[in-house]
C-alpha cells in the first residue's frame, strides 16, 4: 500500500505568513500590548453587559448605607464591594456603568476627529497652495494652544453638556489627524501606483479615497488608538471641572468631582474612579505601542 504523503518541513517552513497572522506575530511580541488589549477588551465588555453585570442601579441611593467602607474595610458589607458614595449609591455600579459612558466619550471623539481630519489632510495634500496653507496654519494655531484650555474655552462658549464636551475634545486633537493624513498623502502620491491610476483617467476623489487613503490606513489606526485615551482623559478633565457629563450621570470625571469634599474620611470615593480612569487610559496607550510596533515596517520586532 502506498503511503499518504506528508508535506515536508521545509516547504511548510519556508511559506510565508499571511497579512494577518504576520500583524499577530508581530503585535503579540510585545506582552504589554497584549495585556492592554485583554483589558480595552475587558472594558468594553463590561460597558456592553453593564446592566447584567451591575450589582445595582447606579443612581439607586441607599439613605441606611451613606459612605460605606469597601467590603474588605471594617464597617464594609458584602452588598457594596467597593463601598458607597456620599449619598449611598454603589461605587462599583457606577464604576461599571461609568465605562459605558468614558468609552463610548473616547470612541466617539476619535470618530468625530478622525473623520474631519481625513477629509481636511486628504484636501490638504491634493490641493496644495493656498488652501493647504490655509488649513495647515489653522491647525498650527489650535496646536500652540493648552489642549485643556482650549477645550475650557470651547465648552464655556458653547455651554457645558457631554455633547459639547465630546465636540471640544474633537476640536483639540483633529490637528493630529490632519497632519499625519497630509504628511501620508504627500508620501504617497509621487508613487507609481498613484501616477497609473491619474494616467488610466481616475478622478481626483477616486485618487483620494480608492488609490491614497487605503495606504495612509496604518498612521492613522495607531493615532486613532493612543486618541481615545487622550480624548477620555480629557473628558474626565472637563467632567472634573463641571463642563462635561452633568450630574447624576456616572461618568467617572464626574464621580470624582462628585467626591473631592470626602477625600480625607471616605478614600475610596475618589481612589476608584481615578484608577478606572488609570487603567482605561494605560490600557489604550499600551494598545497604541502594539499597533504602532506591528504596522511600522521599521519597528517590526
Amino acid at each position: 500500500m502506498g503511503s499518504i504523503a506528508t508535506p515536508s518541513p521545509i516547504a511548510t517552513a519556508g511559506t510565508p505568513p499571511g497579512p494577518w497572522r504576520e500583524f499577530w506575530i508581530s503585535f503579540s511580541a510585545n506582552r504589554g500590548a497584549v495585556a492592554g488589549l485583554f483589558v480595552v477588551v475587558g472594558l468594553l465588555l463590561l460597558a456592553l453587559f453593564a446592566p447584567w453585570v451591575a450589582p445595582h442601579a447606579p443612581d439607586a441611593t441607599n439613605s441606611a448605607a451613606f459612605l460605606k467602607p469597601p467590603v474588605w474595610q471594617a464597617g464594609g458589607s458584602a452588598k457594596y464591594l467597593l463601598g458607597t458614595d456620599a449619598i449611598g449609591r454603589d461605587i462599583l455600579s457606577r464604576l461599571i456603568y461609568g465605562a459605558r459612558l468614558s468609552l463610548s466619550i473616547g470612541i466617539a471623539v476619535v470618530l468625530i476627529s478622525v473623520a474631519a481630519g481625513i477629509a481636511l489632510g486628504l484636501i490638504a495634500g491634493f490641493a496644495r497652495g493656498i488652501v493647504e496653507i490655509a488649513i495647515m496654519r489653522l491647525m498650527d494655531i489650535i496646536l500652540t494652544l493648552p489642549s485643556l484650555l482650549l477645550a475650557i474655552v470651547i465648552v464655556a462658549i458653547l455651554g457645558p453638556g457631554l455633547m459639547n464636551a465630546m465636540l471640544a475634545v474633537a476640536v483639540v486633537v483633529l490637528p493630529h489627524y490632519v497632519r499625519i493624513t497630509r504628511a501620508a498623502v504627500i508620501a504617497e502620491v509621487s508613487r507609481d501606483y498613484v501616477t497609473a491610476a491619474r494616467v488610466s483617467g481616475a478622478g481626483t476623489l477616486r485618487l483620494m479615497f480608492s488609490e491614497v487613503l487605503p495606504n495612509c490606513a496604518a498612521p492613522l489606526i495607531v493615532q486613532a488608538s493612543l486618541g481615545v485615551s487622550t480624548a477620555i482623559l480629557d473628558a474626565a478633565a472637563l467632567g472634573f471641572l463641571g463642563l462635561g457629563a452633568q450630574p447624576p450621570a456616572s461618568e467617572w470625571g464626574t464621580m470624582l468631582a462628585d467626591a473631592r469634599e470626602f477625600v480625607m474620611r471616605a478614600w475610596w470615593v475618589v481612589t476608584f474612579p481615578g484608577l478606572a480612569i488609570l487603567v482605561a487610559v494605560l490600557a489604550f496607550n499600551l494598545l497604541g505601542d502594539g499597533l504602532r510596533d506591528a504596522l511600522d515596517p521599521k519597528l517590526k520586532r
